[in-house]
């Protein structure tokens, strides 16, 4: 099981046009390793094309993005073909690296348990240690969720705090005059007026 703080277990997997993908080689980067049951489905594909969507800032975070499942490199190919995917997608037949990671066991399908991949993420640290994993996760928002916990990593926008969104301030020098306020001013005017004008007819 990864363990925060603790070397994120190694693999070697050939992406969808057969390149191997080695988590060693990518020492000095953030790493993005998400496992998803299988290319083309509801949603497995809402993720995918959510982190694709999200590449640019994870660019900007020195993070590099990479999909797993057991899926053939044909499915890969096909899969980002149809949804235009930006992302790697890597192959993991005999789904050793799942297990390394806890993406393959037991799990709740409708209610009932099965054995099969388990959508999770784990984010591994430049230095190869895990720095942060999502045991379960639901597809919709799970890009944005990761990106905005790396930003938090870094020392960027809190995690859950969409980055470059700063509060409206009111504009300087502008007094808001409350309603109540404004009522008070007409009646004491309106008693200063009668009480001169009685004033005057007395004389």
């Amino acid at each position: 099981m990864p363990t925060v703080g603790r070397p994120a277990p190694s693999f070697s997997l050939p992406d969808q046009d057969g390149n191997a993908v080695t988590l060693a080689d990518l020492r000095g980067r953030w790493v993005v390793l998400y496992f998803y049951p299988k290319d083309d489905t509801p949603g497995c594909t809402v993720e995918a094309c959510e982190f694709t969507a999200l590449l640019p800032d994870f660019g900007g975070l020195d993070a590099v993005v990479l999909g797993c499942s057991a899926d053939s490199a044909a499915a890969h190919t096909k899969f980002i073909a149809k949804h235009r995917l930006g992302i790697r997608l890597l192959t993991d037949a005999d789904r050793a690296v799942m297990r390394a990671y806890d993406a393959y066991g037991e799990k709740l399908l409708y209610g009932k348990p099965v054995v099969g991949v388990i959508r999770s993420t784990v984010l591994i640290a430049p230095d190869g240690t895990v720095a942060h994993q999502w045991p379960t996760v639901r597809a919709a928002g799970h890009a944005e969720q990761v990106r905005a916990t790396l930003a938090a990593l870094q020392g960027g926008a809190p995690a859950g705090k969409p980055a470059g969104k700063k509060p409206v301030s009111k504009p300087a020098g502008k007094k808001v005059v409350k309603k109540p306020a404004k009522k008070a001013a007409k009646k004491a005017a309106k008693k200063a007026a009668k009480k001169a004008a009685k004033k005057a007819a007395k004389k």
